[in-house]
């Protein structure tokens, strides 16, 4: 009996040290990243000379910084964006940086170990564990809005967002997104992959011209997910419609939003003619606004 519990007491040790060992590895990877606006999120350096991938809700306009694990900040300008699938990718001009190891989504199954770093309420490099709830012959579930996502009951908060998902081996298998339903919402890496080939481009898409948090308020004995505006570009379609630092789009026409990709999706198929109403929430009530959209290339953005 005595021989039986020291090997397990052996055995519980050395997991222990593993996992010490590979979340150590992926704090290196995580990345703290500030937009414009105020808050920050995270980020995980991609494979790729000074390639960072983050939230595009995280990374808003052209120029965001990163601060690396070891210190360092860097300045970084948004390379490619997609806010419909909710994904960014930052360039920094350094090299040898400790880049991530990525596996691929596909290959998860229900119960998987699974690792989250991040930047949550101001504390840098924070640890969450927890098992893969939910997948599909891809790799990930058809989660609200008809997305791709990986579901799992990691404890997320705001900063966790654009941080690494990984597996028990520390390899990256998604990007943190957001929390639906009390599950961890993540952007597989296959999406990722899918994104850096070049369909995160933007050319075309239309703008509102606001830097947005997503945040969970209560409603009834539910809770409503609202994008906070925190910052509104001056001459936007935004400005031009009223809407104002400090209110609550909760959702387009008549319709809630039930996670941030909603927004895009509602400009994208807003007819230029007619525009998009969207729906806000402003000192506890109410209200609509009328945006009008023009097009506007990526490269017109400052």
């Amino acid at each position: 009996m005595i021989v039986m519990e020291n090997q397990a007491a052996t055995n519980s040790l050395s997991l222990s040290d593993d996992l010490a060992a590979v979340a150590a590895r992926l704090r290196r990877s995580t990345v703290l990243v500030r937009g414009r606006g105020r808050g920050a999120g995270s980020g995980v350096i991609w494979p790729g000379r000074g390639l960072i991938v983050t939230n595009a809700h995280v990374a808003q306009g052209r120029r965001s910084s990163v601060g690396l694990s070891d210190g360092r900040s860097l300045d970084a300008v948004v390379a490619a964006r997609d806010p419909y699938r909710d994904l960014a990718a930052l360039a920094v001009d350094a090299q040898d940086l400790p880049a991530a190891d990525v596996a691929d989504s596909d290959r998860l199954r229900v119960g998987d170990l699974v690792l989250a770093v991040g930047n949550p309420l101001g504390m840098i490099g924070a640890l969450a564990t927890g098992i893969i709830h939910t997948t599909g012959a891809t790799g990930a579930s058809n989660g609200p809005g008809g997305q791709r996502w990986i579901e799992a009951d990691v404890r997320l908060a705001p900063g966790n967002s654009g941080g690494p998902l990984a597996d028990a081996r520390g390899r990256v298998i998604g990007i943190n997104t957001m929390v639906a339903g009390g599950l961890a919402l993540a952007v597989p890496s296959s999406a990722v992959t899918e994104f850096l080939r070049g369909a995160g481009e933007e050319h075309g898409r239309p703008r509102l011209g606001v830097t947005i948090e997503p945040v969970l308020v209560p409603r009834n004995s539910e809770r409503l997910l609202g994008l906070l505006v925190l910052e509104v570009e001056p001459g936007s379609p935004a400005e031009a419609a009223g809407i104002a630092t400090g209110d609550l789009l909760i959702g387009a026409g008549g319709r809630l939003f039930d996670g941030p990709y909603d927004l895009a999706r509602a400009l994208r198929n807003a007819d230029p003619a007619s525009g998009v109403e969207l729906d806000l929430i402003r000192g506890g009530r109410r209200a609509t606004r009328d945006v009008r959209l023009p097009v506007r290339p990526v490269t017109s953005e400052r």
